[in-house]
């Protein structure tokens, strides 16, 4: 561990966050493009991607530091989750280190600047011209004071004001801590809801090519629910999928000082979990609609197996905290054969 982990992983959990996000923020000021590390090249939803290798949802929530975290070679960097309306998220604390599992739960709460803040921010990003072959998603939430009967409207007005920055929408119905919002995973919520974001996509686009839609979904479903939500993924042609998110589970944590924090838990105990997942979407779903592998990849042994379990391409965020910017290169490096 180099010493910046280690003095950020020696403060508190937000305070480490926050002077993180600051720093990376500052890498707008320096010169040149940024660039990602050149490994196994493929073509997801329909652009060119240098590697596989994605940071997810949850790190840059307001698009604070999207140069900065271009500059540390990931293939694709997903910003967010964003709701129309800023929001203060939970109480604090809600974020906690299990180090001994190298794990984290957290119960944010969609802290955000609201969608026009962060529109302002990748508009300056895209008129700077230096993000140089990096995709960008945003991944689209709703504010917590939204009926779940209201979501869709949410949603919608994300992709009204971010449609022109982005190059993927990732609509997240699966974090934990908006309570109510798991619930839109399922039977008629889930397929009004995607029908609608649809519709929205195709008028949005008019006769350019449409902006793609992701689902991003739970750990903590069976296989019964797996089946259900590829069912409607594929009916309302959505471009991919999301597997997964954080869990609510806390068998691999029980006992840790930590383990009974309300919230979702990330890292290393959602390994073979979120490979399952991907594995039995990957057998319900066409090979056309793309398949994003995130939870627990923490080595170069995890991405390839999560790539071999049917996984277009990867995304890290709680190894990325632990191990630094050098486990991107790792990652890229280690699935450049595969």
């Amino acid at each position: 561990m180099n010493p910046i982990q280690s003095f950020l992983l020696a403060l508190p959990p937000e305070t480490a966050h926050n002077l993180a996000m600051s720093v990376l923020s500052s890498a707008r000021y320096l010169p040149g493009k940024a660039t990602p590390l050149v490994g196994k090249q493929s073509t997801f939803l329909g652009k060119p991607l240098l590697n596989p290798i994605g940071l997810a949802a949850g790190l840059d929530k307001n698009a604070e530091a999207v140069l900065g975290l271009a500059r540390c070679g990931f293939g694709f960097v997903e910003v967010g989750t964003v709701t129309p309306l800023a929001q203060p998220g939970n109480p604090k604390p809600r974020m906690f280190r299990l180090p001994e599992h190298q794990a984290l739960i957290n119960r944010m709460g969609f802290n955000n600047h609201g969608m026009h803040a962060m529109a302002r921010r990748l508009n300056d990003v895209r008129a700077s011209g230096r993000l140089n072959g990096t995709m960008l998603g945003v991944n689209l939430g709703k504010n917590k004071d939204t009926p779940n009967g209201e979501a869709v409207s949410d949603y919608v007005k994300g992709m009204d004001c971010l449609h022109t920055h982005a190059d993927y929408f990732t609509i997240n119905l699966s974090s934990p801590n908006t309570p109510g919002l798991r619930a839109l995973q399922h039977g008629d919520a889930l397929r009004t809801l995607l029908s609608r974001v649809k519709e929205r996509q195709l008028t949005l686009a008019g006769s350019s090519v449409p902006v793609p839609l992701m689902l991003k979904v739970a750990p903590d479903l069976d296989e019964a629910e797996v089946g259900q939500i590829a069912e409607q993924v594929v009916a309302c042609e959505f471009d991919g999928l999301i597997a997964t998110n954080t869990t609510l589970s806390r068998d691999a944590v029980a006992g840790h000082i930590h383990g009974s924090e309300q919230g979702g838990l990330s890292g290393t105990p959602l390994t073979e979990r979120s490979l399952e997942v991907v594995r039995q979407f990957r057998r319900e779903l066409p090979e056309g609609v793309a398949v994003v592998g995130v939870g627990g990849i923490s080595c170069g042994q995890d991405a390839r197996a999560m790539l071999e379990s049917g996984a277009h391409v990867l995304q890290i965020y709680t190894s990325f905290i632990y191990k630094g910017a050098n486990l991107v290169q790792k990652l890229v490096d280690s699935t450049s054969e595969v």
